[in-house]
């Protein structure tokens, strides 16, 4: 995720870093070239004049833009949801470590390497399940160990077989909240109220999963990527009879605006991937890791993830 401050002035037109420039400026560059070319040949080609009207451009125009908008408010609406279900589980995983502290029984406070603590395995693992819920969503494998190091060996060498491993380390944790029942150190009403949680985080997560799986429909991108294409190689052939020497420029500004809309539409539809503008899910791990060690008294939590030239991961 971008992350600065909205630059001011002339320095907003040449501002690099968080800009769709990048994703768009080989099909940008070559609609600029064929512009420059119908300019230079008067829209001429092997001794055939190419006579388009902006009739069609100023009818197609319009809905171009409209689609276009429609589909990144909906992409839009893709990145706000995922945002707010990992903001769901952040708060969710404060309110387990609070809830594990104060309604189970067990003597004295919990810490950082007390796995034979039920307390500590339920509030590590919620660190667990944030990060094997990020690798699912992105796709990525854990070669860093970011799941393993908050588990016991025996844990991790049940877990590592699992497919779906953010669904096998709820099972784990439902199954932990069940001995501490059958042991007494946690009465019926506060059982269901650690539940009500665990479903909650389970339910996020879902959620994740239901968006990173269910794309836009195919066809519908399909249709506005020729569309825009079509539109902007052609819309030098309709401006070079009426404005001449500007139709470079026209044509740059016009291709700029919808390549530019079709390509964040694209990069924002799948929000947990690796892009700048993705979701920074290394940031909120990170903020997740910090607060469940901070319940169990750990007193130098590594520092919350910063941007690297304005990109936040």
């Amino acid at each position: 995720m971008i992350v600065r401050d909205r630059p001011s002035g002339l320095r907003l037109f040449f501002v690099l870093r968080g800009s769709i420039l990048k994703q768009i400026r080989g099909p940008l560059l070559a609609n600029i070239a064929l512009a420059v070319l119908v300019t230079v040949t008067h829209g001429i080609f092997f001794e055939h004049k190419v006579i388009v009207t902006t009739i069609p451009f100023t009818l197609m125009g319009l809905p171009l833009a409209i689609f276009l908008g429609f589909r990144n408010n909906a992409c839009y609406d893709r990145y706000w949801e995922a945002r707010k279900l990992w903001g769901d589980l952040l708060l969710r995983s404060r309110n387990l470590a609070r809830q594990a502290l104060s309604l189970i029984d067990l003597p004295g406070q919990p810490t950082l390497g007390q796995l034979d603590d039920v307390r500590t395995r339920l509030i590590l693992r919620a660190i667990a399940f944030a990060q094997a819920l990020k690798h699912q969503l992105r796709g990525t494998q854990d070669h860093a160990g970011e799941v393993q190091a908050w588990l016991r060996p025996a844990e991790w060498q049940a877990l590592t077989p699992a497919v779906n491993k953010s669904a096998a380390l709820m099972l784990a944790m439902g199954a932990d909240l069940k001995q501490a029942r059958e042991q007494g150190l946690v009465d019926s009403v506060r059982a269901a109220q650690l539940d009500a949680t665990l479903s909650a985080i389970t339910a996020a997560g879902a959620a994740c999963e239901r968006i990173k799986s269910s794309p836009l429909p195919f066809s519908y991108s399909l249709l506005l990527h020729r569309t825009a294409y079509l539109y902007c190689f052609l819309l030098p052939f309709g401006l070079v009879d009426s404005i001449g020497p500007m139709t470079p420029f026209v044509v740059a500004i016009v291709a700029y605006t919808f390549f530019g809309l079709d390509a964040l539409g694209d990069e924002i539809e799948e929000p947990f991937g690796l892009l700048s503008n993705d979701l920074p899910l290394d940031a909120i791990c990170r903020s997740i890791e910090i607060d469940m060690r901070q319940a169990l008294g750990d007193t130098a939590p590594p520092p919350a993830l910063q941007p690297v030239d304005y990109c936040l991961m």
